[in-house]
């Protein structure tokens, strides 16, 4: 929407409209409501107010259009790879190296897209609301949909599953619990503790053997190892996080009532 000159809206009574109150005509013309000031007699407080209501509505528009960005398009492919994922890991009794390496292809694109996604949204300016709730439960779907498989298969032992998910569920409600004293940051040993759980549970979706087969269980011991430590370090933030806020709340309200 671009802002219509005053001389193509009425000519010359356009012109000493714009000359009688210039700022009314200019926010009227700017906000694209379509008020014109033919014979001089358009009401500058009727203008101002249809600017707001312009205003708006074009900002609810961009806002719509903003959840369907390129980092939320991501994450949803990233849940519509779930289905898929599973479908093909248990597919011909779920031992099948052909459709295993077809089910770590998908998981491979989704965490690929989970590394590009929140990048995507914080540089580009595409944070959405949308994105901050499907983005987490898009990166939890997929790895809790391929530890429960390999589980089911007898591939992982289920404590580690039981580990790994409960951790990534408990800090999760964490973090929500102490939002209102403030946010939690992902921390290095977090995103190492991701990258580390995504290269584990690939390995052993597919049908590795030979060294490789032993390689992936150390592998996934650091991961587990990773994820007991990171959890530990966001129980020990949540608490400071939390001792601080009530601090500071404290202390607002001893200098209010002073």
């Amino acid at each position: 929407m671009t802002g219509v000159p005053a001389s193509a809206a009425g000519g010359p009574s356009g012109a000493q409209g714009a000359a009688s109150s210039a700022g009314t005509s200019g926010a009227a013309a700017g906000s694209g409501s379509g008020a014109t000031a033919s014979g001089g007699s358009a009401d500058g407080a009727q203008g101002t107010a249809r600017a707001p209501r312009g205003g708006k509505l074009a900002a609810a528009a961009v806002n719509q259009a903003s959840v369907w960005n390129v980092a939320n398009l991501l994450t949803m492919l990233r849940l519509l790879l779930v289905p898929g994922f599973v479908a093909l890991m248990l597919a011909d009794g779920g031992y099948d190296p052909a459709w295993r390496s077809l089910a770590w292809a998908a998981f491979a694109i989704a965490m690929i897209t989970d590394l590009f996604d929140g990048h995507l949204a914080r540089t580009y300016n595409l944070v959405t609301d949308f994105g901050k709730i499907a983005d987490p439960i898009a990166d939890k779907a997929i790895m809790g949909a391929a530890l429960v498989c390999l589980s089911a298969l007898g591939d992982l032992p289920w404590w580690v599953t039981a580990v790994i998910l409960g951790r990534e569920l408990g800090i999760t409600l964490l973090r929500f619990l102490v939002i209102r004293y403030g946010v939690i940051p992902a921390s290095r040993g977090g995103k190492l503790k991701t990258l580390t759980q995504g290269v584990a549970v690939g390995m052993y979706v597919l049908a590795l053997t030979g060294w490789l087969a032993s390689l992936r269980f150390w592998v996934m011991a650091a991961a587990v190892v990773l994820t007991v430590v990171t959890g530990l370090d966001y129980v020990r933030q949540a608490i400071v996080l939390r001792r601080r806020g009530i601090a500071e709340r404290r202390a607002a309200l001893e200098e209010t009532e002073a």
